[in-house]
């Protein structure tokens, strides 16, 4: 069973671990078991969590880490202080040996410093974004968006977004029909409209409602059908370009791109499901022909049709 170890050190959020336990380490009797051996391990026998609320004692020690897939960085408050040299260590030989990285959080200051994300895409809090920048210019931010998956290293934004960067590995590692499961044994959604940008401090404006909600329900009814930028503007009654600008504003993505995710999630859980027929797939989901599906799984999973129901369908 894939392994995920948790690194905690001094101070750790509480919150982040709860995740992590929440969405990786729970026995799943619905689902046949535990989707994970998970693990955890911190360089001190006893280790006070954040703000002293606790201390956690009783895990093991930094060696944990050498038997892990995944190794889980959380949140650590004082992202001024440097990591401790064992935990940097740690992480680097991990990394040396394809474990698959993760940081919640203000966890991307610890893997930054290990010096694992020069080069790569990486996000973290958004209030952290300016520090972040200023101390690790090598690495490429992206502060507007809930997690990045870099391959084999992944990040969060602020300690929420680790349900959402939690749920994405179920995921990749499980398929659709799995973390939609886990999701709705969580009450939360598997797929979070958006990014950090909502929830950046500004000006409350001074406008009537444009919620983006009704139009996103009214069309997730519609994926099966000829549906189009323009048919969502037109049931918004707004032009496509006002359209486009509340897409961008409000979920940080485009009308079009958004559909699309929408009827690819669609198409995995009908291969999930056991649909075989390429084409009953790419009619049903929305995306017209069994060469389109074929290419938009291929661009956005990796995978084409057939290697995601040998991997993932029941």
């Amino acid at each position: 069973m894939h392994r995920i170890v948790v690194l905690l050190d001094e101070h750790s959020n509480p919150f982040e671990l709860g995740c992590v336990l929440e969405v990786f380490g729970l026995h799943r009797p619905e689902l046949g078991g535990a989707l994970y051996d998970v693990r955890l391990c911190a360089p001190e026998p006893a280790t006070v969590m954040r703000q002293g609320f606790f201390t956690l004692s009783g895990v093991g020690g930094l060696g944990e880490a050498d038997g892990a897939d995944t190794l889980i960085v959380p949140n650590r408050p004082d992202v001024g202080t440097p990591a401790r040299p064992s935990v940097l260590a740690a992480i680097r030989a991990a990394h040396a040996r394809g474990v698959r990285l993760v940081s919640l959080c203000s966890g991307a200051f610890t893997l930054a410093e290990a010096g694992v994300l020069d080069g790569r895409r990486a996000t973290t809090h958004w209030q952290l974004a300016g520090a972040f920048r200023a101390r690790f210019p090598a690495v490429r931010l992206e502060p507007d968006v809930l997690f990045v998956d870099d391959g084999d290293v992944l990040t969060s934004a602020g300690s929420a977004a680790a349900l959402d960067l939690g749920l994405h590995v179920v995921r990749r590692d499980h398929g659709a029909e799995i973390a939609a499961a886990v999701g709705r044994r969580l009450v939360f959604a598997t797929h979070r409209d958006g990014g950090q940008r909502q929830f950046v401090e500004r000006p409350v404006p001074d406008a009537r409602d444009e919620s983006l909600g009704p139009l996103l329900a009214w069309a997730q009814r519609r994926l099966d059908r000829p549906l189009t930028v323009r048919d969502l503007a037109e049931h918004a009654a707004v032009s496509p370009a006002t359209l486009h600008r509340r897409f961008r504003a409000q979920l940080g993505t485009t009308p079009l791109a958004w559909l699309t995710g929408e009827r690819l999630a669609l198409a995995c859980r009908l291969i999930e499901r056991g649909e075989r027929r390429v084409d009953v797939v790419a009619r049903d989901s929305g995306l017209g022909t069994a060469a389109n599906l074929r290419m938009v799984m291929r661009r956005d999973l990796g995978l084409t049709p057939s290697e995601y129901r040998r991997r993932f369908a029941a």
